[in-house]
């Protein structure tokens, strides 16, 4: 049984074509990819790749000036950060959640739409693994083959459940029975028709969007539509801890908001959605004139005063 595609370079000792992150004595990084007869060059002196060649993961190495260095294979979160860009990419923070909270599992049938740098590809690819599918629309073709590179350096070349087509997720959708699907754009609630064709009775649709006025509006588009079961939004923040002894506090930077994601599940054929039964924040759907208290007890007698001094 052949291994799942990009497997066998995450494993074992590192191979020419191999990616490699090595870190320094003060935590700096340096990605490089393994080169027989290559050499690795710094200010703290220089080391030739075929020191690693055949050696281990977690191998340190020592440049000529010194200065060792420890050579690890990048994690997909590493690689996702420092990979070319065309379109900013989906932190590791919210790939992660798309991956669980939209449920993608081994062999799922995925539509992705706004494919920036291919960052969440990777993610979404490693999910649905080379039994599944993962059909990815993007309208720019420089973001397109931005993507395509980033996706196939991962895995070490084309990934099998992979097919990426320049265009609108509109005009162009010609995937049935779809399992998921992941909506990355400036406005996800004109794609909710096509989204709803596509896929089967329980599926999930998710977003993932950068301002209050685009969740505010996707949200409420998919209450309208009627195909729809009540979404659910959230954003996360991530901090570090710096822990150093008894020394321990929280960073003083921290990942805080990406974006908003929400998740909604495609009802069967013909079903209404059941009413929601909630009572919206006053002026949540527009102005409302706040009506006036009546006067009572001492108010009243307050105001009568009032009026009185204003007569004489």
């Amino acid at each position: 049984m052949s291994e799942p595609t990009g497997a066998a370079r995450r494993r074992g000792p590192f191979q020419v074509g191999d990616q490699v992150q090595l870190t320094d004595p003060k935590g700096r990084l340096h990605t490089i990819t393994l080169e027989s007869g290559k050499a690795f060059h710094t200010h703290k002196g220089a080391f030739p790749h075929d020191e690693l060649i055949g050696a281990p993961e977690g191998s340190v190495v020592r440049t000529t000036g010194n200065t060792q260095y420890l050579a690890l294979r990048p994690l997909l979160s590493d690689y996702v950060l420092s990979m070319p860009r065309g379109a900013a990419v989906v932190y590791p923070k919210d790939a992660g959640q798309i991956v669980t909270m939209a449920d993608i599992f081994p062999g799922a049938r995925v539509v992705e739409a706004g494919v920036g740098s291919g960052a969440l590809s990777c993610s979404l690819l490693r999910a649905v693994g080379d039994s599944g599918s993962l059909s990815s629309y993007e309208r720019r073709d420089d973001f397109a083959e931005i993507a395509r590179g980033n996706v196939e350096r991962y895995f070490g070349g084309p990934h099998p459940a992979w097919k990426l087509t320049l265009g609108d997720l509109q005009d162009n959708l010609v995937e049935t029975e779809v399992d998921r699907m992941v909506l990355d754009m400036l406005a996800p609630w004109e794609c909710l028709d096509v989204a709803a064709k596509a896929l089967v009775p329980g599926g999930v649709i998710c977003c993932y969007v950068a301002t209050t006025t685009q969740l505010s509006r996707t949200v409420e588009a998919l209450r309208e539509h009627g195909n729809f079961t009540e979404p659910q939004s959230w954003e996360s923040m991530v901090r570090n801890w710096h822990v150093e002894g008894l020394a321990v506090r929280p960073d003083h930077r921290m990942i805080g908001h990406t974006g908003f994601l929400l998740t909604s599940r495609r009802l069967a054929d013909g079903v209404e959605p059941p009413l929601r039964r909630r009572r919206p924040a006053k002026g949540a759907y527009g102005e409302v004139e706040a009506p006036v208290a009546p006067k009572t007890g001492r108010f009243l007698k307050m105001a009568e005063e009032s009026a009185d001094e204003a007569d004489e």
